[in-house]
């Protein structure tokens, strides 16, 4: 079959989970026949995802949570506002990605929780008018599963989240909901609830306990509270990528702290061999930490990612903060318990994938 992936451009996390996606596809005799990246000007296209996809790949301009003060925590209902405020824009993306799709003519569309996508097939009905499917993939869509349970609280916090999270998988056959463990989907709402999709990288290395701790900014903003943390604690060795634009490969800020622009194998390494792993709480990284029985300090950059540290702390992850206070991560080291489980749910991916989207 010919399938045609849509992703979400902001992090690492959905790039990673489509080149997951590609390498079990291509396994089974499938094709790629192109990538659309929904993104802001703010955000580039990692090169190792350019390097390793195998496919053509498009930009177009997406919705993304504006990274407000000092690009640091994105305030998500002045992103509503600030996205929508701008229709002229996402009409051409609209039209754009169902200019894309006509052309290269897929059997299927996977959309890694981009809106743009789950936009055109509501307004173009694409799935009756071109003969496809739509299969969204997704951490966020257990939002969506009834059977997932949270507080009247939550409830209130994650309303946004919620509604932000149905507009991307309009007329969707199947919604994939990528979960830290298994638990029952919805036939009813069609969620199927699934493994984490890691890639083949993250079995090749083994891990190995180090001496530093391994962290990652998606928003370049928080480097000015790394530094206020390691300046008073200066012994700690710290590890942390970034994606900021203008940043060479390796920042030598002194020997005990290296900031490394984002570099998908040095990454993965550098998590393998670290002691514990820092990070605003992108659900792909937290799942690589988890089968590395790494200890994790989640800072949520939004609600988004509030949800992936909640979420993952219910598998006994680690702990939450609001500032990357390691101190806080070096106390929970020895009361780190890994969930010895998570990595034959995590083997179970190709075998479920395979059965949802292609069987």
């Amino acid at each position: 079959m010919r399938f045609l992936f849509t992703v979400q451009g902001e992090g690492r996390g959905h790039f990673t989970q489509s080149l997951s996606l590609a390498s079990i596809l291509r396994k089974h005799g499938h094709e790629i026949v192109a990538v659309l990246v929904g993104k802001d000007d703010s955000r580039q296209i990692p090169k190792f995802y350019l390097d390793k996809i195998d496919a053509p790949v498009f930009d177009f301009k997406s919705p993304n949570f504006t990274a407000m003060y000092k690009q640091k925590r994105p305030n998500i209902v002045l992103s509503v506002i600030n996205n929508f405020s701008r229709p002229f824009i996402f009409r051409k993306s609209i039209l754009f990605v169902k200019s894309k799709i006509e052309e290269y003519r897929p059997d299927i569309v996977v959309n890694f929780y981009e809106m743009i996508t789950g936009m055109t097939f509501r307004v173009f009905k694409l799935d009756k008018k071109l003969g496809l499917k739509l299969v969204s993939i997704g951490h966020q869509y257990v939002l969506l599963n009834p059977k997932y349970k949270t507080t009247s609280e939550q409830d209130i916090k994650y309303y946004f989240l919620r509604m932000l999270t149905k507009v991307t998988c309009q007329r969707s056959w199947k919604i994939l909901a990528l979960s830290f463990r298994d638990m029952p989907g919805c036939d009813e709402k069609n969620i199927i609830t699934v493994p984490p999709l890691l890639r083949k990288e993250v079995f090749e290395i083994e891990p190995t306990n180090g001496n530093y701790v391994h962290g990652y900014m998606l928003n370049t903003g928080y480097y000015e509270e790394v530094l206020e943390w390691h300046t008073k604690n200066p012994h700690v060795p710290l590890r942390f990528f970034w994606d900021k634009k203008d940043a060479r490969d390796v920042t030598v800020v002194d020997e005990n702290l290296i900031l490394y622009r984002l570099n998908d194998e040095l990454f993965l390494k550098s998590m393998a061999g670290s002691m514990a792993y820092s990070t605003t709480s992108g659900f792909e990284s937290v799942c690589e930490a988890l089968y590395y029985k790494k200890p994790i300090l989640m800072i949520p950059v939004h609600v988004e990612q509030e949800f992936n540290a909640y979420d993952a702390s219910l598998s006994g992850a680690g702990i939450s903060s609001k500032k990357f206070k390691m101190n806080k991560l070096l106390n929970f080291i020895p009361h780190y318990r890994p969930d010895e489980s998570f990595q034959d749910w995590v083997h179970q991916a190709e075998e479920r994938f395979i059965k949802e989207i292609c069987e």
